[in-house]
């Protein structure tokens, strides 16, 4: 293998996983945890391994494990995800994966003989865009969510995760911590799109991850009542919806004022007929500020601001919290020898912090933990705009690479 003929490697294996679960009209993805788009990418991921000699087997939670030497402790670890959001784009994840395979071909090539094991891991159901947990294979690895909080969650198809995993050949009877495998990892770093545009002004391809904001989901739910469009007065309403949009204006106030984002991005409507007033709603709260105090604010302000239209209008309201990520400051003894490597290699890199979660970020609180970031020139993130240039993608291998041959050399 020749550094010359790197980028056409790199392009030729992304392809063939960017093209699982893409719509050729929107251009968008849909590679949910346990369809048939996600065995595929399994699949393929198998095959991509097992091409370069690495053996594969799922874990017990269902994330697969590709291992360069065979498992053993004090093994690196490096990897992403396979899945996406509904309709995201199609370097979340992906690119991290097609990294790591392309980073093993180059140490290879390069004669580099790895002195501790190399793992390659593909999480399971990282963005939780099927049943609303992100990052649910490293937590339930690392024990940080409880199997029994989980398995009777329902898609938006009725279909409860404890079924969806049986159906994808899961012993979910296993479910759960897993510090056999964990335990055997000193360092994981992932590569991931950067998302957002905070490399492109710093006039870099490759970030190194200082810190993950805080970040918590909520679920909203309002019930008022429906009633006729035409003839049912102002005076006599009970309008879910009207209540939201409170809630809605409340989020980006808050968030402007604590200087973190907030989105209710996800919104369903009963009856949701023209002519009806909404009787109810179903909607989720994203929240992600620079530290605690400044999430719990913005929540407050969105909860007091339901309840307050909720009494105006007579609905109730209820808000309940579906999942929660700390803070994360990334380890940092891993975190210097990873920049002393990239400098080394004379990889120039600029630090960058997230507000996006991470399985890195899940895996820090277990296991030194490091991460990667790749240019996207636009900052698009689950869209389908969402890229990283030929050139910042190679430069990220070969920022991994270096990486990997500092803390496994």
């Amino acid at each position: 293998m020749t550094d010359g003929d790197l980028p056409a490697r790199f392009a030729a294996l992304f392809a063939e996983l960017a093209a699982i679960g893409r719509d050729p009209a929107s251009g968008t993805y849909r590679r949910l945890a346990w369809t048939d788009e996600d065995r595929a990418a399994r699949a393929w991921f198998g095959r991509a391994a097992a091409d370069r000699g690495l053996g594969t087997e799922p874990d017990r939670n269902g994330n697969l494990w590709a291992w360069w030497g065979g498992p053993g402790h004090g093994a690196v670890a490096t990897g992403s995800h396979l899945d996406t959001v509904p309709n995201g784009g199609g370097w979340d994840g992906a690119l991290g994966i097609v990294s790591a395979l392309i980073a093993v071909d180059e140490l290879r090539g390069a004669g580099f003989e790895p002195a501790r094991p190399i793992a390659i891991v593909a999480w399971i159901e990282e963005e939780g865009g099927r049943f609303g947990i992100p990052t649910l294979g490293s937590r339930l690895s690392t024990g940080q969510v409880s199997p029994s909080d989980v398995l009777n969650r329902v898609d938006g198809h009725g279909v409860t995760m404890r079924s969806a995993m049986a159906g994808a050949g899961i012993d979910v009877a296993r479910l759960g911590a897993d510090p056999t495998t964990i335990g055997l990892l000193d360092a994981f770093v992932e590569l991931h799109v950067e998302q957002g545009r905070r490399l492109a002004p710093a006039g870099v391809s490759v970030g190194v991850g200082s810190e993950i904001w805080p970040h918590g989901r909520w679920r909203i739910r309002i019930t008022g009542a429906p009633d006729h469009a035409g003839t049912t007065t102002l005076e006599d309403r009970r309008d879910a919806l009207l209540v939201l949009a409170r809630g809605v204006i409340a989020a980006r106030l808050g968030a402007r004022v604590a200087g973190g984002v907030a989105t209710i991005g996800r919104v369903t409507v009963s009856p949701n007929v023209t002519n009806i007033v909404p009787g109810s709603v179903d909607a989720s709260l994203d929240v992600r500020a620079p530290d605690e105090v400044a999430v719990a604010s913005i929540v407050k302000g969105v909860n007091a601001a339901l309840e307050d239209a909720g009494v105006e209008e007579g609905a109730s309201v209820a808000l309940d919290r579906e999942s929660w990520s700390p803070a994360v400051l990334f380890d940092t003894d891993l975190r210097h020898r990873v920049e002393s490597a990239m400098d080394r290699a004379l990889v120039p890199w600029a630090p960058t912090a997230t507000a996006a979660g991470h399985d890195a970020g899940t895996l820090a609180q277990v296991v030194p933990t490091a991460m990667l970031f790749v240019r996207n020139p636009t900052g698009a993130s689950h869209a389908p705009g969402e890229r990283a240039e030929l050139d910042d993608a190679v430069a990220g291998v070969g920022a991994l690479v270096a990486v990997l041959a500092e803390l496994a050399g």
